[in-house]
């Protein structure tokens, strides 16, 4: 059965767009009409998972996803009334992802995708080499194990003869495009991501190349969003036949143009098994302040922001853990209790503001009394917090925000959630009901370049929900509780054992 935001494929107003998202967990594709509406019936998933190891390794098979690719694609455009009405392929995938090539295009590794933490040794290395505050001014990131150069000193010291062998360093889309169509076609967003590339200039950054002793012919021109390849001609699917095939895309740009949000007035709230704060910007974060990233994503704009490790993983291990009932609406809207425990939710480590990635969860006041409802309203309002604290980093460099819009699966699964989350910020978030509002915002981005003059259909939302003042006093106590806890208990990861500030 079809749904709200779903079209018929007679219904659909042409040029049709084909859009890929590689997640974490599954590779998605569908076909999208030129209003944004997903086509109906001509979209297919393909579950997979990372292969995780105590030592900090966290990798998928890039021949993996280029067939996962390859059965979305026989799956969407085998219907023969499709025609060739498909005049474009558009994909994102997971950011911050590596892989080393051959001169053929061949794998010599397994992609490391943004999780993987074997490179933290080079991390510390590379800190004490670089000054990384005048490095995150020109590339908007942090020395961290997800991005680039701590992960190719890590590889050039533990597996030497891989990193002589190697004619690129591919992201998994360029991997995935080469395969489909020979060209490892690289957006501007998936470069930034590496963590090489000067948001200013659009250039990869020279120090950090020599640091980790790669040149700059390993990597691939960032290519703008708008620059799509033309046709190719591929036997096994006839309906791509006059379609283009646009560069490589991160999902966390994707998520924010699917979102709506698609200037500095709509910060963006994503809460899936992660979570992140963003806005997109006209030009460069200046000055950047030092627990966030900002990513050149074309010619013109950025995008600022902070990640968050533990949003649906933190919400799932509390529903299996604690072993609640399904039915939360009343604890989420319920009024806020000086007796729930203060959590710090870091199961996984922290990013943004503070890029402790050895920090873990802390519960805080809990006594005999304490209930297991009390203890998931804990965690949620350390969830929250923690958004709240990455939002207090992007108030002074993002002065236009108006509305919060929060898309994704812990938003969609729980929306009452929300209500904590506004009530924290002390700003209306609003409901963006869409599913699949990455994938969506592929297709947009293609269509911009393909159907400029088409009206797109409008975003579906639910509910806004507006911060109650009458708990504003007590979310501002427990805030400040949060940071002191927070400063006690979480290792620094600042320079000179500074900890980074933790808002208020």
């Amino acid at each position: 059965m079809a749904r709200n935001d779903d079209v018929a494929l007679d219904a659909a107003v042409d040029p049709l767009v084909l859009a890929l998202d590689i997640g974490s967990t599954a590779t998605r594709g569908g076909v999208h009409d030129a209003t944004g509406r997903r086509v109906h019936g001509l979209q297919h998933k393909v579950p997979h998972a990372f292969t995780v190891a105590p030592d900090g390794t966290s990798v998928i098979d890039p021949d993996q996803v280029s067939a996962e690719v390859e059965q979305v694609l026989d799956a969407v455009t085998s219907a023969a009334r499709l025609g060739t009405r498909i005049a474009g392929v558009a994909m994102d995938t997971f950011a911050a992802s590596l892989i080393a090539v051959d001169r053929t295009g061949r794998a010599l590794t397994p992609c490391l995708t943004y999780a993987d933490s074997r490179s933290a040794d080079a991390v510390t290395t590379l800190r004490q080499q670089l000054d990384e505050h005048a490095v995150q001014q020109r590339t908007g990131t942090r020395l961290h194990t997800s991005y680039h150069a701590p992960r190719l000193r890590w590889l050039a010291a533990t597996q030497p003869k891989v990193v002589a062998a190697a004619a690129s360093w591919w992201s998994l889309g360029e991997y995935v495009w080469f395969r489909l169509i020979g060209q490892p076609l690289a957006g501007t967003s998936t470069v930034a991501w590496s963590g090489l590339l000067d948001r200013r200039t659009g250039q990869l950054d020279t120090e950090l190349l020599t640091a980790v002793g790669a040149g700059p012919e390993l990597f691939s021109p960032p290519r703008d969003p708008s620059d799509p390849a033309p046709a190719v001609a591929l036997p096994r699917w006839p309906a791509l036949a006059r379609a283009v095939w646009f560069p490589v895309i991160t999902d966390g740009l994707a998520s924010n143009i699917g979102s709506g949000a698609t200037d500095p007035t709509v910060l963006t709230a994503a809460t899936a098994t992660s979570g992140a704060l963003r806005v997109l910007l006209d030009g460069p974060a200046d000055p950047l302040p030092f627990g966030l990233w900002n990513y050149r994503v074309d010619s013109g704009r950025s995008l600022l922001g902070g990640a968050i490790n533990d949003v649906g993983r933190a919400i799932s291990w509390a529903q299996e853990t604690l072993r609640l009932s399904p039915e939360l609406a009343d604890l989420l809207t319920a009024a806020p209790s000086d007796a729930t425990p203060l959590v710090l939710p870091y199961l996984t480590g922290e990013r943004a503001p503070g890029w402790a990635g050895g920090a873990r969860a802390v519960f805080g006041g809990v006594s005999a009394a304490t209930g297991a409802d009390a203890m998931f309203r804990g965690i949620i309002e350390g969830v929250a917090m923690t958004y709240a604290r990455v939002a207090d980093e992007l108030r002074p460099a993002a002065p236009q925000v108006v509305q919060v819009a929060a898309a994704g699966r812990v938003s969609n699964d729980q929306p009452e959630w929300l209500q904590v989350l506004a009530d924290v910020l002390g700003r209306p978030v609003t409901h963006v009901t869409r599913r699949r509002a990455t994938q969506r915002g592929t297709a947009l981005l293609a269509l911009d370049v393909l159907a400029p003059d088409v009206e797109r259909a409008r975003r579906t939302t639910g509910a806004t929900y507006e911060p109650r003042s009458a708990y504003a006093d007590h979310y501002a106590q427990r805030r400040a509780r949060f940071a002191e806890l927070y400063d006690a208990t979480v290792p620094s990861s600042g320079p000179a054992g500074k900890k980074p500030a933790t808002g208020g």
